[in-house]
């Protein structure tokens, strides 16, 4: 795998501006802040961001992925001015559950989400190189 930084930019910090892969893909459907059983244990947004990351690497894993194979990472939060005053809890959680594995990432606000209770949806796109 491969970032794709253009020359003169300034760096991108925490993502990738774009990713060159080339194997077996993987797509990782919207997770959510839940466990295994459906269940929310918080209703704050920095668990369910870390319970989200987990469920990603279990997926990713089913498709013997690990978090360096992620090329693509879009996440859908429900509001933009908690997700930019807990930057630092952010990446900090990021950093605990998937390390310094840096995909191209892309976030967007939205109105609501599917489950009432989820605060954060990440789905991602992983190319295990063949």
């Amino acid at each position: 795998m491969k970032h794709l930084h253009p020359p003169g930019w300034v760096p991108a910090k925490g993502y990738a501006n774009g990713v060159a892969a080339r194997g077996t893909q993987i797509f990782v459907g919207g997770q959510i802040g839940w466990n295994a059983q459906q269940q929310f244990e918080s209703d704050d947004f920095i668990a369910q961001t870390a319970q989200t990351l987990r469920n990603v690497l279990a997926v990713l894993a089913e498709g013997g992925a690990g978090p360096e194979h992620m090329a693509r990472m879009t996440w859908y939060i429900l509001d933009r001015e908690e997700y930019n005053a807990r930057l630092k809890e952010l990446g900090q959680v990021y950093r605990e559950v998937i390390g310094r594995h840096f995909p191209a990432m892309s976030c967007v606000q939205v109105a609501a989400l599917m489950e009432a209770r989820a605060k954060v949806e990440i789905e991602v796109t992983a190319v295990v190189p063949d």
